[in-house]
């Protein structure tokens, strides 16, 4: 009878902790939102195909895409004047070749990729002349932005590719995952207190990513700006655009072909 007992006691122990591990094995993390607050809003040129958004120095530049289907998009990219949202152009790329994509600044120098080319431009950040050109291993180029050490560049999958701005050279490249799953379409990238955000191409959503393992810890929805724009502009398209000032911490978004770019807080 006690043999009975005890044996019934040890199955229920083993059934019960049976039970507990696999209640935690389908605990999925939630990725905490982030809260925005809309500052101000600002013009933004409708023919501008937005693939790159920066700030230096207080000024903020845009870099834009030629798609073929678009006849009036240009590949350039130069300062946005915020008055108008017309951008004051500082270099053209011919669009039979080239498809100009993400944009961003190190060390004097800016740096712009382009679609399908595998090709980079270097240019110096004050006469805009170019300086250099260089290629990339991926197949793609998106969005590229810096830590301040290295350039980061995205090609539209999960991957975000390190580049040391001297050579060129592959450093590191980072697999991008929410919840232990891939996370692909990673576009316009922009680096803010440690923390790298990216848009994500036909999506809402800007998620933010740990650098030192590829972990998105947050995901900021702006479905409402889009559905702004799309009322003020039935023809706009993705949202893709960060630009982060860290002298007055103000941060910029807008997209493809928007009538206007946002100024929000986070």
């Amino acid at each position: 009878m006690i043999y009975r007992k005890i044996l019934f006691i040890l199955t229920l122990i083993v059934l019960l902790s049976c039970n507990e591990k696999t209640e935690i094995k389908t605990v999925k993390k939630i990725i905490p939102s982030i809260h925005f607050t809309y500052i101000n809003s600002f013009p933004h040129d409708t023919t501008s195909f937005t693939e790159g958004f920066f700030i230096s120095n207080g000024k903020l530049y845009e870099s834009t895409g030629a798609a073929r289907n678009l006849p009036q998009t240009k590949s350039l990219f130069g300062i946005v004047d915020l008055s108008t949202g017309k951008i004051d152009t500082k270099v053209e790329l011919d669009k039979t070749k080239y498809f100009g994509e993400g944009i961003t600044i190190l060390n004097g120098k800016i740096y712009q990729l382009t679609y399908k080319a595998k090709t980079g431009f270097i240019y110096d950040a004050i006469t805009y002349k170019e300086i250099n050109k260089f290629t990339y291993p991926s197949k793609e180029g998106w969005g590229i932005t810096t830590d301040g050490t290295n350039l980061i560049m995205s090609d539209g999958t999960n991957n975000l590719t390190y580049l040391n701005p001297i050579n060129l050279q592959v450093i590191k490249t980072i697999s991008v995952a929410e919840n232990g799953y891939l996370k692909e379409n990673l576009n316009e990238l922009e680096y803010i207190n440690g923390y790298i955000y990216a848009n994500i191409w036909t999506k809402n959503i800007i998620v933010k990513i740990d650098p030192k393992n590829g972990t998105i810890i947050g995901k900021l929805d702006l479905t409402s700006l889009v559905n702004e724009v799309r009322y003020l502009y039935p023809n706009s398209l993705e949202m893709n655009g960060i630009a982060f000032d860290s002298t007055t911490n103000r941060i910029f978004i807008t997209g493809k072909l928007w009538p206007k770019i946002y100024e929000i807080a986070i």
